[in-house]
């Protein structure tokens, strides 16, 4: 299936030169000159090599025909996570590069959209945001509450976001699974 290269998104999965890429990022460029482009960086999914190109944001680019399902996250299994299929209750093993940078936000049950073609996994997709806890950041400064000045906290999976001054240890917060960005604190 021929879509336009502005539409690419991450985790989606594209046939070049008849091979499969699966899509890390895709960010589209509009200089203040010249053709706007997407550039695309991407994986390919038979020897897991990264790679960066560049697409006039008018170009078509084939689309892989991939079965895509939704899954529940087991564990970790050393360098390999555990998903089940939530209809066939199947497991199934993925390794670490195919889930890249967003493993870090995988909580236990969390529901993800996995990608398959010919029965191996080729991207999963988490949900957008994840609630997670602040374990620790640093103390305010007085007279530091400008709406833009944000200081750095650690979350309970590890990961260093920037957080607004009022937030403090032991508040749940929500944050981007895209970039570890903080949009909100959680209603719950």
């Amino acid at each position: 299936m021929k879509v336009n290269a502005n539409t690419l998104r991450a985790g989606q999965v594209i046939e070049t030169d008849g091979k499969l890429y699966a899509i890390l990022k895709a960010d589209n460029i509009q200089p203040g000159k010249g053709t706007p482009v997407t550039q695309v960086e991407m994986r390919r999914i038979s020897d897991g090599v990264k790679v960066v190109e560049r697409y006039r944001t008018t170009e078509s680019v084939e689309r892989a025909f991939i079965d895509e399902g939704e899954y529940q996250f087991l564990f970790k299994d050393g360098d390999a996570y555990a998903f089940m299929d939530v209809v066939n209750y199947e497991q199934i093993s993925v390794p670490a590069d195919v889930i890249g940078e967003p493993a870090r936000f995988l909580q236990d049950g969390m529901h993800v959209t996995m990608r398959l073609h010919q029965g191996v996994p080729v991207s999963v997709e988490l949900p957008q945001k994840v609630t997670l806890e602040i374990t620790e950041t640093e103390p305010t400064v007085k007279g530091q509450t400008a709406s833009s000045s944000y200081k750095p906290a650690m979350l309970s999976n590890g990961v260093r976001t920037m957080v607004p001054p009022h937030v403090g240890p032991g508040t749940r917060i929500v944050v981007m699974t895209e970039d570890g960005s903080y949009v909100e604190r959680a209603r719950d």
